[in-house]
């Protein structure tokens, strides 16, 4: 990952950085008028400004977060813009992103569970470094009962990784990660911030959606936790500073 104080570092995994948020509700199926509210209200917009930006009327935007009617391609196009959003994120229900907070498994319920505590106790909070296990990594480690977290990387603007979980001695979990800081108004502080935010809809990073102030955090999921792939970016006003790709999944 990304770490502010190596950005001359070689190459492999994790990155950075501490924010005050806006956390949106994950919600399985959301619907395109509630996105549309969710986004017009993440960019500090009234009904009446995004109708001006949109060229139609507020009557307009009212009705297509009421669900009363649908906006035709040219607008869904001109907001897919303007939040930084692509038009299938817009248009489709959110299948992707699997909520896995009622698994009936309760042995995969308490690895995720263990997961994201482990989360907010090494790298995206700043606690639990370790020695290095290879040669100029950064690696956290985290134990619990009968679980262990280790998160190793190498990198600083460009970086790779991988962590993992071992519960009993046993590796259990396991996810790769390789990303790049694309632009100079890149927050590390600003990704440890929507790191931590993660939760049982969203285990994997961060969640589908988080902002503070200017930053925009969005990630993507296919998948589940057994076997997912998916993409992060953070964009600062409408330039995309940071990306990053990974998948993981069980490994017994």
């Amino acid at each position: 990952m990304y770490n502010e104080g190596n950005k001359n570092a070689t190459a492999d995994l994790f990155y950075t950085d501490n924010v005050s948020y806006i956390l949106f509700q994950e919600v399985r199926s959301m619907i395109f008028s509630e996105k549309l509210q969710i986004l017009r209200k993440n960019k500090g917009l009234t009904q009446e400004t995004l109708a001006a930006k949109l060229g139609v009327s507020r009557q307009a935007v009212a009705k297509w977060e009421a669900g009363q009617v649908y906006p035709d391609i040219t607008n869904l196009i001109q907001i897919s813009e303007l939040m930084n959003v692509s038009v299938d994120y817009l248009v489709k229900d959110q299948d992707c992103a699997v909520d896995v907070s009622n698994t009936e498994d309760p042995n995969l319920d308490e690895l995720i569970s263990f997961r994201l505590e482990a989360n907010v106790n090494t790298y995206a909070a700043f606690m639990n470094e370790t020695d290095p296990t290879r040669p100029s990594s950064h690696d956290f480690r985290y134990e619990n009962g009968r679980y262990m977290y280790h998160d190793t990387y190498v990198g600083g603007e460009k970086f790779a990784g991988e962590e993992a979980v071992w519960k009993d001695g046993i590796p259990v979990y396991a996810m790769n990660y390789l990303g790049r800081v694309l632009g100079d108004g890149f927050s590390g502080n600003f990704l440890k911030e929507a790191l931590r935010a993660a939760d049982k809809k969203m285990p994997y990073r961060g969640p589908e959606i988080f902002q503070d102030g200017e930053y925009t955090y969005k990630c993507s999921i296919t998948g589940d936790f057994t076997w997912f792939q998916g993409y992060e970016e953070i964009y600062l006003n409408d330039t995309k500073v940071y990306e990053c790709v990974f998948h993981g999944g069980l490994t017994n």
